[in-house]
């Protein structure tokens, strides 16, 4: 087989990778742990870490997209776009961190980015939108379960890695 037909047939197997982590997204969204805080992002973080970053920055962006919109929009339009862009770049990080550091420390920044950091940076988000439910108040409401959900989906997603990985060898 051709160079160029070996490239062709790869991408078209990584789309379709792509495709089923983004359906498996859409079952994770259904499963809610609080308003808009679902089990949608392991597909991402999986898929950053078999795929590539840039994959699986696209595939936790539709699937924050996705739980958004199963939940009405809970916290507007504008601040779930908001949150659409920093899952995609926390699963992108965590694949880069996962090339370079390994397992246990993308994992940790993983989860302390997309719970604590991101609750916080949501705090003064909330208050510029002007949210009925808005600065410390929503922070405590979602630090803990965003922080579990986090962990959750993370850790699944590079259990289930670890253990494609063994398959192989």
């Amino acid at each position: 087989m051709k160079t160029a037909e070996k490239s062709h047939n790869n991408n078209i197997v990584r789309l379709t990778y792509c495709g089923m982590l983004i359906g498996l997204s859409a079952v994770g969204a259904m499963i809610k742990v609080s308003g808009s805080i679902a089990f949608d992002s392991m597909p991402g973080f999986f898929a950053a870490l078999f795929l590539g970053p840039a994959e699986g920055a696209v595939v936790a962006a539709l699937g924050h997209l996705l739980t958004a919109a199963t939940s009405g929009f809970t916290m507007t339009l504008p601040m779930h776009i908001f949150l659409i862009m920093d899952m995609g770049l926390i699963a992108y990080l965590f694949g880069v961190i996962y090339k370079k550091r390994g397992g246990i420390i993308a994992s940790i920044i993983a989860i302390a980015l997309n719970g604590p950091v991101s609750t916080l940076i949501v705090v003064p988000l909330s208050i510029i939108f002007r949210l009925p439910f808005n600065g410390l108040p929503l922070f405590g409401t979602l630090i803990l379960p965003l922080t579990l959900a986090s962990a959750a989906n993370v850790l699944l997603a590079l259990l289930v890695f670890k253990a494609l990985n063994r398959r192989k060898s």
